[in-house]
């Protein structure tokens, strides 16, 4: 009887160990044995906090259900985490063990999937599932073998940001309508009118006009520009600068800046923006929290401003295009498990409610249909900051209204956006200096494009 019993209570054992281990290989996680997965990410201040924060929701809560515990490990800007990265990838002696979980951008997957360090994530997401999302953010994250590797969590746009108490200013004395703005060559035209119109408050001192406009990014203007206009700037095979649409980019770029109703800055156009040295710029919706709500003038003379949101500008007679940002979440490849649980923690994360509440703060972007369509509107009529709401009217018209375009994604773009930045910059610089020497500005123009071509 005693051996009957033994026996039997040791078939309930084996028969409990060989469903639990067929549990663990099916990749479903166990609440009595839970999981812990490594993250890495790359967000600061505000949205730094906020991911804690659901983080300890999701492991007090659906973690704590399902056996899945998320375990934030390291917290470094993007350059430190790609160098990383990288070291994993290469296999450098020291290089730190890879995470569960980390945040990146299609560039760098596409160097970690090379080596099969990254899970595809289509086996974990049903085509349901999927359809939820931007379609144009989750085909970001498709590298060129057609797999799912980076999973939209926050997105950015660019806009245009104006100093409204300063543009009424100019408005009033001018005539010039802020419909002026919805297009390149009206802020040029701007930016040449407000020159002329600072200048000629200070009668005794020639062309000391004050500048209108900046770009964080001029290569994105040449890029998206391009795109509007139903062409192509870049590739892996270089940077065309030969066509109709890339003069009149030029146009719109150098020329101003040749004349001084553009700003040159190496810094961000938030910085110009805080001292009155601009009306307006292109920059990341992300950057909205830097525009502050006050003008300190050189002599420290404090002036109370406000800000207006306009969608990105589009060259006339183009079509409505802007650039989407923003790095996603990968997996790293491991057991099942592991890959099966990440997955469970991107849905909850990028649901409505967490997504909203990750994004509406930060001037970054949702992911989901339901988030862009519905949630936006209520949090637009909640939301207690200014700027947060007029910055989500305005993404919430361009997700209506424009198409979001993919940078391309190839091993020399980063060195060729950087490099353009660099020589439009200088040209800019450079043939400022000869127009105050008494060069004409259109011929200036000219030839500093015939050197950059």
């Amino acid at each position: 009887m005693i051996k009957r019993l033994f026996s039997a209570a040791l078939i309930l054992v084996l028969l409990f160990s060989a469903l639990s281990g067929c549990s663990a290989k099916d990749g479903v996680p166990d609440p009595k044995n839970p999981v812990t997965l490594n993250m890495w990410h790359n967000y600061g201040g505000q949205m730094q906090s906020t991911v804690d924060q659901l983080i300890d929701k999701f492991n007090g809560t659906v973690g704590k259900e399902k056996g899945i515990i998320i375990s934030v490990t390291s917290v470094t800007g993007m350059k430190e985490q790609e160098e990383k990265l990288t070291m994993i990838a290469n296999g450098d002696p020291g290089a730190p063990k890879m995470p569960d979980i980390v945040t990146l951008n299609p560039k760098m997957a596409v160097l970690l999937a090379g080596k099969e360090l990254l899970a595809p994530l289509d086996t974990y997401f049903s085509s349901t599932e999927l359809d939820l999302y931007l379609p144009q953010f989750i085909k970001e994250g498709r590298l060129p073998d057609g797999k799912l590797y980076v999973f939209p969590t926050a997105k950015s746009t660019e806009v245009l940001f104006v100093n409204q108490t300063l543009f009424d200013r100019f408005s009033a004395a001018t005539g010039v309508k802020i419909d002026s703005l919805a297009d390149f060559e009206g802020i040029a035209d701007a930016a040449q009118k407000y020159f002329e119109w600072t200048d000629s408050q200070t009668p005794g001192i020639s062309d000391d006009g004050k500048t209108f406009f900046t770009a964080d990014s001029w290569f994105n203007i040449a890029m998206v520009g391009s795109k509007q206009m139903g062409a192509e700037f870049v590739s892996a095979d270089g940077m065309k600068t030969d066509t109709a649409s890339f003069e009149r980019i030029w146009d719109i770029s150098v020329l101003p800046a040749l004349t001084g109703s553009y700003a040159v800055t190496d810094g961000y156009s938030s910085d110009l923006s805080k001292t009155g040295d601009i009306v307006c710029s292109t920059g990341s919706t992300a950057g909205i929290l830097f525009y502050g709500d006050t003008i300190t003038y050189p002599d420290n003379r404090v002036e109370n401003v406000t800000f207006t949101v306009l969608p990105y500008p589009v060259f006339k007679d183009g079509s409505k295009v802007a650039l989407q940002r923003g790095a996603g979440m990968a997996v790293s490849k491991s057991t099942e498990r592991k890959e099966y649980a990440a997955a469970i923690f991107l849905k909850w994360f990028t649901e409505p409610e967490q997504n909203m509440r990750f994004v509406s703060s930060t001037g970054y972007l949702p992911v989901t249909k339901k988030a862009f369509e519905e949630d936006m509107i209520k949090e637009i009529e909640t939301t207690e900051a200014e700027s947060i709401k007029k910055l989500l009217v305005t993404a919430t018209n361009m997700y209506h209204e424009y198409e979001f375009m993919i940078a391309p994604v190839f091993d020399e773009f980063d060195t060729m956006s950087k490099d353009y930045e660099k020589k439009i910059k200088q040209s800019m610089r450079d043939g400022r200096e000869h127009v105050l020497e008494g060069v004409d500005s259109e011929s200036e123009s000219l030839a500093l494009l015939s050197k950059m071509r």
